[in-house]
């Protein structure tokens, strides 16, 4: 099942290849047409990784082609600065000229890569102790703030200390990970969006949303970062309460699947026929789930209930979800949400949920991990 799915997949990449010509898809609305943008938010990457998990599959050159290109785009936007004001460094540089560094060993997408690295450092705040997630140094509304999303962007640090020695991009990365760690996570392993710091005390201040269904439900896309995010983090520090926490955050997302075993978008959103639900959450979810297994000794109790999740979500995700034997699709995935209180691409496409699922396919199928960390 694994391997059709991937084939599946490749023709919709291949399609978007010609598709897209050379823009970057990033969600639809409502009508399974991509909307294109030109590398100039936080989803970029996403299409770029999986060019290049295309191209490890396939040895296709007209594939690597495509990526090694956007990699040179992706130098371009980091020489002029743009829309680089955020914390998605990772989600870019990552899944762009990183992935061209693990597959091929170019120095230069290395170099570009490390450079990088020191972009996403410039949201280091000292008084805080974290990395800002969103808008310019000081912001009133965003300056103490922290995501959960940012634990997927956090391996750009550990990797620029593997591969430099220096300590200060571990060293950040460790402590936003702990922050994130004992405020984004709540006692009973649900989790918030976004918490609240004072800029100036770095006093914590409130758990709250930006894509939830309010402060204190549980956005499932945002428990499957955090599934992924601190499993990485565990892989890169051995910080065993790292890995005790996405393991904690995997057990409440797979107590809480539906029948379908794909979630809806929001995990205390009341259910309705009509109620949206996130495919890119699940698959998310599976990746990160693989990646806890993974770390986990071939004996250990917990590897069974997540490789049964895994395979679970993943077969729903194919039979009833991906859009194989549908003709001219664009995606690799339906009923992904962006951001369905805000009424933004709720039923839809959605680029990272592409990503995540050709890579847990790869992952089953090939045993290739995607761009987090070397291999």
């Amino acid at each position: 099942m694994w391997k059709q799915a991937i084939e599946d997949a490749l023709k919709v990449v291949r399609y978007g290849i010609a598709k897209f010509e050379g823009k970057y898809p990033h969600v639809s609305n409502g009508d399974r047409i991509y909307q294109l943008n030109d590398n100039t938010d936080w989803t970029e990457g996403f299409w770029v990784g999986l060019l290049w998990l295309s191209y490890e599959y396939t040895g296709d050159t007209a594939i690597r082609n495509a990526a090694a290109n956007a990699v040179a785009d992706f130098r371009r936007r980091l020489e002029h600065r743009i829309s680089l004001d955020h914390h998605d460094i990772g989600f870019l540089y990552s899944l762009s000229s990183k992935a061209q560094w693990i597959v091929e060993r170019d120095e230069s997408a290395r170099q570009l890569t490390l450079q990088a690295a020191d972009v996403l450092m410039d949201r280091w705040r000292d008084k805080t102790q974290l990395l800002q997630a969103w808008g310019p140094k000081d912001d009133p509304v965003n300056g103490g703030r922290i995501i959960i999303d940012c634990m997927m962007n956090l391996p750009l640090l550990y990797w620029a200390h593997q591969q430099t020695g220096d300590d200060k991009y571990k060293k950040a990365a460790i402590i936003h990970a702990d922050q994130s760690r004992r405020f984004l996570v709540r006692g009973d392993d649900s989790s918030y969006h976004t918490f609240y710091f004072d800029q100036e005390t770095g006093d914590s201040l409130r758990g709250g949303t930006q894509q939830g269904n309010q402060d204190g439900s549980t956005w499932t896309r945002g428990q499957a970062w955090g599934i992924y995010g601190f499993a990485l983090s565990y892989r890169y520090s051995s910080q065993p309460e790292m890995l005790e926490t996405a393991i904690r955050l995997a057990r409440y997302f797979v107590d809480r699947m539906p029948e379908d075993h794909v979630v809806y978008w929001d995990f205390d959103v009341p259910v309705t026929p009509d109620t949206k639900r996130d495919s890119s959450a699940s698959a998310i979810a599976a990746a990160g789930m693989l990646e806890i297994a993974g770390l986990l000794s071939p004996d250990d109790p917990d590897r069974e209930w997540l490789m049964d999740a895994v395979s679970l979500s993943m077969r729903s995700l194919i039979e009833n979800y991906s859009t194989r034997g549908e003709d001219d699709a664009q995606g690799l995935l339906n009923r992904g949400s962006y951001a369905v209180r805000a009424g933004i691409s709720p039923d839809d496409y959605a680029i990272w949920g592409d990503y995540f699922y050709l890579e847990t396919l790869m992952r089953l199928e090939k045993g290739i991990p995607g761009y987090w960390y070397e291999r």
